[in-house]
């Protein structure tokens, strides 16, 4: 069973999902720094490139949005003819990416506006299914129901969440979003220049709205007030859901859970598995690239099952990991080799039935002669790594500083540069961090410079450095 944890502060709200007890998915959001994605704003074309199919629009944002044009064949559009874009238009446009370092915000035409069981497309004219809806009876009924409720020149898709639902159920989310494109109707029509027509909702309600079925079997909240929120949203869907969600007394909630423990595992580039073996999570510019390792693992049998068994269970932390760091874009696996072309097509076949799973869009392309599973996942939202880190001013991203026989080497290399134009002092004093200056004292790395110029360098140890650094002074 499922059990959803949520922690609220006002600089921060994070909640954290756990199957069995164990951390399957986390997300956190910042008042500072809300997220654009699902946002409706009223927008100004600035730029149009006709080589990119694409345009710059200010939406009243620190950074125009890149809005793609394509070739017009879209729902709204199913003739194909390319859409007349030109600056100084006004259009609303949704926010489908966050801006990510220098690139601003992605957008679209094609506007949604999520509710529980269904999504309303106020511009689109066609009814869709989610493809998890597998019975042709359901999909069949669903269908009917939101074809008799769904508006004129609107268009509806049906989420798996509709399922089983009656029919006045959604045909009253269908209801309620159709009045929400009629509030952002009004605001475009009063609202002068750029701005804002419509904002998701925040995190915990699009928890509920997404995640909450029947296989939450609870949800703490350490807030009264976010508590009492959800209770009464959850009475509407269905009263005996409220029931599940209880307050938590106290300030501790992410560490009685072993929350806090799990984040932690996430800062690391390694990630153990059960059976010896482990993981390597590196990112790049263009991709995340995860390399399979057999560590302690020596298994029971021969080789080929060996290689087997470590890469099911390494496929299985994997897909969890990408949705624990939330890793998007292209995701490159180098799994153990394996020989037996069933074993390949067996963990291919487990990937993607794990990948059906994950909330957002991931697909598993194909697995190469050299064990290498090459996945794309959806980007959106700005991922749990970019809320936590940033760059190290030292190491600026590598993960590595300069070695101490490194440093030792650049000093004398100073060192001679000023010897060479005016011998001006008789020694050098170099602070140094304490571990590199451990190092070094006691070695002749800086005799030649005795022998060459006739100066001493002095080492002192100093907690003001950062490793890799120094500082050289004149005696």
């Amino acid at each position: 069973m499922r059990s959803i944890i949520v922690n609220v502060m006002p600089e921060e709200t994070r909640i954290a999902v756990t199957e069995n007890g164990r951390l399957t998915g986390l997300e956190l959001e910042r008042p500072r720094h809300s997220h654009l994605v699902g946002n409706i704003y009223k927008g100004i074309v600035q730029n149009v490139l006709p080589g990119m199919q694409a345009a710059f629009v200010d939406i009243g944002w620190s950074k125009n949005a890149f809005l793609y044009i394509g070739d017009g064949k879209t729902a709204e559009n199913p003739g194909g003819e390319r859409k007349k874009i030109h600056i100084g238009q006004v259009l609303p446009v949704q926010i489908t990416k966050d801006e990510v370092g220098s690139k601003g915000p992605r957008a679209t035409l094609h506007l949604t506006i999520p509710g529980r069981n269904v999504v309303l497309m106020p511009r689109s004219s066609y009814i869709g299914t989610s493809h998890r809806i597998d019975s042709e009876e359901e999909r069949k009924r669903l269908y009917d129901i939101v074809k008799a409720a769904c508006p004129e020149g609107m268009g509806v898709i049906i989420r798996t969440a509709a399922m089983g639902q009656s029919a006045e159920s959604i045909q009253r989310d269908i209801r309620y979003l159709a009045k929400v494109w009629q509030s952002i109707e009004a605001r475009e029509r009063i609202t002068k220049n750029t701005g804002l027509l419509y904002r998701d909702v925040d995190l915990v309600i699009r928890i509920v709205r997404d995640i909450f079925n029947d296989d939450v079997a609870q949800m703490v909240i350490d807030d009264a007030s976010v508590c009492q929120r959800v209770k009464e949203l959850l009475k509407d869907i269905d009263a005996g859901w409220a029931d599940r969600v209880q307050l938590y007394e106290g300030r501790k909630i992410f560490r009685e859970y072993g929350i806090e423990e799990e984040i932690a595992k996430l800062e690391s580039r390694y990630v153990e598995l059960q059976s010896g073996g482990f993981l390597v999570i590196d990112k790049t510019e263009a991709m995340t690239v995860i390399d399979v390792n057999t560590g302690s693992f020596v298994g029971d049998l021969n080789l080929a099952e060996t290689a087997f068994a470590l890469n099911q269970e390494a496929a299985e932390e994997i897909m969890r990991q990408l949705r624990l760091r939330d890793i998007g874009g292209i995701i490159l696996v180098d799994f153990i080799d394996m020989e037996k072309d069933s074993h390949n097509k067996a963990l291919l076949q487990q990937l993607r039935h794990l990948a059906q799973l994950d909330r957002v869009k991931t697909n598993v392309v194909d697995i190469t002669s050299l064990g290498l599973v090459e996945i794309t996942r959806k980007k959106s939202r700005h991922n749990i790594e970019n809320l936590l880190h940033t760059v190290c001013p030292v190491c600026e991203g590598s993960g590595k500083v300069l070695s101490p026989e490194a440093v030792a080497i650049k000093i004398c290399r100073d060192i001679r540069r000023i010897e060479a134009r005016k011998h001006v002092s008789e020694g050098y004093l170099v602070q140094l961090a304490p571990d590199t200056a451990n190092q070094l004292k006691g070695t002749d790395y800086f005799a030649g410079l005795a022998k060459d110029f006739g100066v001493s360098v002095e080492i002192e140890a100093t907690r003001e450095i950062a490793p890799g650094c120094y500082v050289l002074l004149q005696k």
